[in-house]
């Protein structure tokens, strides 16, 4: 009796190993999926970050908050910088996370005005094939 007994309890013991390593080997598999999955995704994204420097702010958010449209127009962009940093002046009840908002955005801006300024730059296509027929 006991001998079966002992049979029936190294029969339990394996059966309940084998779906343990079963189980086991289905989450590695799933892990890996995931991170796969993940690694797609981000490769993707990395695209959309690239606009996205260190500080946080896209070119567009920096425009928005400068009210600028028109990058090329500097003197613009000096004026409203002036006129946002001085109205919100801790001093002068202003909000110094308003005013580093436009510090910042005043910094993205010019990043990408010395981004552009140091492209080539280049005679649009019309031009170009006109050149090239001559």
């Amino acid at each position: 009796m006991a001998k079966y007994l002992a049979r029936i309890m190294l029969l339990g013991a394996q059966s309940i190993g084998r779906a343990f390593v079963k189980a086991i080997r289905q989450e590695i598999q799933a892990s890996q999926e995931a991170a796969h999955q993940h690694q797609a995704i981000s490769a993707k994204s990395s695209n959309r970050t690239n606009d996205v420097p260190v500080k946080g702010m896209t070119l567009h958010e920096a425009q928005q908050i400068l009210n600028v449209k028109d990058l090329s127009n500097s003197e613009d962009i000096q004026c409203n910088y002036k006129h946002l940093f001085a109205m919100n002046e801790k001093s002068t009840g202003g909000s110094f996370y308003l005013q580093s908002k436009v510090f910042r955005a005043k910094e993205r801006l010019d990043r990408e005005l010395r981004k552009l300024a140091t492209q080539p730059k280049q005679a649009p296509e019309p031009l170009q094939k006109q050149q090239k027929q001559e």
